[in-house]
């Protein structure tokens, strides 16, 4: 395709949908995991890209960053507009039209969308892992991953076998007992769990986790905003009897660091990770932002907060009643999400699938342009059930942002 084809095709896409783009769902196999089965994907497609390469446990939203799983096409992980029977990639628009999709401000200072967001969906539970900032990846010539997690209800019907997420490092644990966790890695379960403490997952509720923190997210079905890296670094030797391979800790660190432990200790936010107020620090419930009962809809905080003394991304929850209608208008673009209900979007189809093929389309993932969020976007509930929508935002791009720990207030 021509650079000109393709700058017709997406300022076309453009006004066809008035700054919405309506997108593809975008399907990624772990092959370290076990699929949670709760994406609503058809059963028998859990495996649709072959067993070699994992059970497909996460989609991933208005997507522009390459997901790095081995044996992978360069796309994976990229989402796809969807226009006039075509598609090409959200990457490639933004390239394209990147000050009319995200504005001049994002474009200028990170030159692309600098975060996506997923669902992820496990059966059981993920290893304790953590990912590199911007320093440390840099070094393997990528980016740093803070990331956010909600638990959206309407999803997690089932806990699957461990809803239980551990955080960082108990107080009083020594940088001498995570080595000992290191140097016992082919012994089987290195043992770093014993060191750490687990919270139980409630759904309707989130997470804020900066980079360098250790986590063991459990296995509710999770939706993740963060930055728009791949990068991290598996702790934990063996998982519910399965064994975690020495490269999936040191995956991105330098080569000649691979056998060196006291630099892969180094990685750690060692203050962060034995926080003794780590929950008062980092957990999040819904915040109302607009709406409420009497006006029919109500938009909620469902990430927020700041990273290092920035916000680099948060998501919102709109919840709009039968029969009633909203008109959300937000500073930046958005990439949104339907999880139950139907209605419209700007006029077009917003319908939440019960069950998707693999490479079949859906009505229910959209990307909101800065210039549409700004004039506003009207959400219209025309179904018997509450039409409820994820959406998240890129980096200082929706003021009023909540501090953590601002639902104590509500």
């Amino acid at each position: 395709m021509s650079d000109q084809n393709l700058e017709q095709r997406v300022h076309a896409a453009l006004e066809a949908g008035e700054g919405l783009l309506r997108l593809a769902p975008n399907w990624v196999p772990r092959s370290f995991l076990m699929p949670g089965r709760r994406l609503k994907l058809h059963p028998n497609d859990y495996y649709a890209l072959g067993t070699h390469r994992g059970g497909i446990d996460e989609r991933w939203f208005s997507s522009t960053t390459v997901a790095t799983n081995e044996g992978a096409p360069p796309d994976e992980g990229l989402s796809y507009v969807i226009h006039d029977g075509g598609r090409f990639t959200l990457r490639d628009a933004i390239e394209t039209a990147g000050k009319r999709i995200i504005g001049a401000e994002l474009v200028e200072k990170y030159g692309r969308w600098p975060v996506y967001s997923k669902f992820f969906d496990n059966m059981g539970p993920i290893p304790h892992h953590m990912h590199q900032n911007n320093e440390q990846a840099a070094l393997v010539g990528q980016q740093g991953k803070p990331e956010s997690y909600y638990y959206p209800p309407q999803l997690n019907n089932v806990g699957n076998n461990f809803p239980y997420t551990f955080f960082g490092l108990e107080p009083g644990v020594t940088k001498e007992d995570v080595r000992r966790c290191l140097e016992r890695w082919n012994e089987g379960d290195n043992g770093i769990l014993d060191l750490s403490k687990a919270a139980r997952l409630k759904p309707g509720t989130g997470w804020l986790v900066p980079p360098c923190i250790l986590h063991a997210p459990g296995s509710l079905l999770t939706y993740e905003p963060q930055w728009g890296s791949d990068v991290f670094g598996m702790w934990q030797s063996m998982v519910e009897g399965r064994a975690v391979g020495w490269d999936l800790l040191v995956k991105d660190v330098p080569q000649e660091k691979h056998q060196d432990l006291d630099f892969l200790i180094s990685q750690l936010d060692w203050e962060g990770n034995v926080d003794p107020n780590f929950r008062e620090n980092h957990y999040l419930e819904p915040v109302l932002a607009e709406g409420g009962d009497e006006a029919g809809y109500a938009d909620r905080w469902i990430v927020y907060g700041k990273i290092n003394g920035e916000s680099l991304f948060s998501a919102k929850e709109l919840t709009v009643q039968p029969g009633a209608r909203a008109t959300i208008k937000d500073h930046g673009a958005s990439g949104l999400i339907a999880v139950q209900g139907s209605g419209t979007i700007g006029g077009l189809p917003l319908i939440t699938p019960v069950m998707i093929r693999f490479g079949e389309l859906t009505q229910d993932e959209y990307f909101i342009s800065q210039e549409r969020a700004r004039q506003g976007v009207e959400v219209v509930n025309t179904g018997a059930e509450p039409l409820v929508t994820l959406r998240y935002f890129g980096p200082e791009q929706a003021p009023g942002v909540p501090e953590v720990g601002a639902y104590r207030g509500h």
